[in-house]
């Protein structure tokens, strides 16, 4: 009796489909199991989770769907920031040289090409600076007057310019670390300056963006001899020939011309 009672529950286990035998993990069986599946892997497509969408009805939300959320960030500089300390700058005289050019004395005249500017003295002389000048498409020729005078400027870089750096402020106080140095003489309504520079390297250059950059020292000293009013002539090349080194006349001439005194 026993052997036939052990092979008739054998029979049954062999014909009977596997989901019917193996409960599933939530203890349902047969065809109540496969509903379950089918409801916990509805519950699943539109859930919470990276790229989807959340709410009260699990409603599907098109604009997010397999979409990255997270958002770029950038280094950003504080919008204003400090130019550091503004120590006295000593005026200092640049060479003086035989200048014979045409213009009236007083005058300031810069040479693009030969990278300097020249203030007009009388009796055909000059004092002659060394300056850096703008980049290829960024220098210009003119007639303007300096229009205003300001000690130790605060810089605000332009729009574009921030656009390529965006670590730049949209501000910086005047001090050591502003790049428009000690002071700045604007020429005209124009956003051009002749102005010094924290980048003794520059000087002699094609580097700037349009403006006129020179030693603090020497922008010291032109800024005590050219006032708001002085005419500023713009000119691509002046040639050979219209300023000359000049020949000092005596030993205490040729301490000043070399710039070895302040004033």
């Amino acid at each position: 009796m026993i052997r036939l009672l052990l092979m008739t529950f054998t029979a049954i286990l062999l014909t009977a489909p596997m989901h019917a035998i193996a409960a599933p993990a939530d203890g349902y069986w047969g065809e109540l199991a496969e509903k379950n599946k089918a409801e916990r892997s509805k519950k699943r497509s539109f859930g919470t989770g990276y790229g989807y969408a959340t709410g009260k009805n699990n409603d599907y939300d098109s604009t997010s769907y397999g979409k990255k959320t997270a958002k770029k960030s950038y280094s950003k500089s504080p919008d204003v920031m400090s130019g550091g300390a503004k120590p006295y700058i000593a005026p200092q005289k640049p060479s003086v040289v035989n200048f014979k050019a045409g213009y009236d004395s007083g005058a300031i005249v810069i040479d693009t090409a030969g990278r300097r500017l020249y203030y007009v003295l009388s009796n055909g002389r000059a004092y002659s600076y060394p300056i850096a000048v703008g980049k290829p498409g960024f220098s210009w020729t003119g007639v303007k007057q300096i229009s205003s005078k300001k000690d130790w400027p605060d810089w605000h870089p332009p729009a574009e310019m921030r656009k390529r750096k965006p670590d730049l402020p949209k501000l910086m106080t005047g001090g050591l670390n502003n790049p428009l140095g000690a002071k700045a003489l604007y020429l005209g309504s124009t956003l051009y300056r002749i102005h010094g520079t924290n980048n003794l390297s520059s000087i002699g250059t094609a580097s700037s963006s349009g403006c006129f950059r020179m030693s603090n020292n020497h922008v010291a000293h032109l800024s005590k001899i050219a006032g708001v009013g002085t005419k500023v002539h713009v000119v691509r090349s002046l040639g050979k020939g219209y300023a000359k080194t000049s020949k000092p006349k005596s030993k205490n001439y040729s301490k000043n011309a070399a710039g070895g005194s302040n004033g």
